[in-house]
């Protein structure tokens, strides 16, 4: 089971819309609790460093962006517990290049958004065989 908090499905959404006809990125922060619960409490916005031509389909993050966001989450008592990114005027569901470049443990939450505005998010996880990504079940949580 997966908690969103509004603010962090409104973060992620904006951060999409924002971005367009570019892809958006970012990362989740939470934690797992004991009970089996990931409780996701941010979105934490962060460039797209894909070349520019490419940014459209693609994104990238800085590898230094990311320890810094995970230093940041953990000076918080949480974790980086997933990824987030928009696909201009395409579905909510990962591509083909999301299976080949994600990893396990995480949740991946996709947006679409469709001509400039946020219509659809879901969240997936990676399949243990790493062969296709699961539809993660989630609740908005406060």
């Amino acid at each position: 089971m997966t908690t969103i908090a509004r603010d962090a499905l409104h973060a992620l959404r904006a951060h999409g819309e924002a971005d367009y006809p570019h892809e958006a990125c970012g990362l989740l922060v939470g934690t797992d609790d004991a009970d089996g619960v990931r409780r996701i409490v941010a979105a934490r916005a962060l460039p797209n460093v894909r070349e520019a031509e490419a940014r459209h389909h693609r994104f990238l993050i800085e590898p230094t962006d990311l320890v810094r966001a995970e230093r940041a989450a953990r000076a918080e008592g949480k974790d980086v517990v997933g990824f987030y990114h928009s696909h201009p005027d395409h579905p909510a569901r990962p591509s083909r290049y999301d299976l080949e470049h994600a990893w396990p443990f995480y949740t991946y939450v996709v947006v679409a958004v469709s001509a400039g505005r946020a219509v659809e998010a879901n969240a997936f996880r990676l399949a243990e065989d790493r062969a296709q990504f699961v539809p993660e079940r989630y609740t908005e949580g406060e």
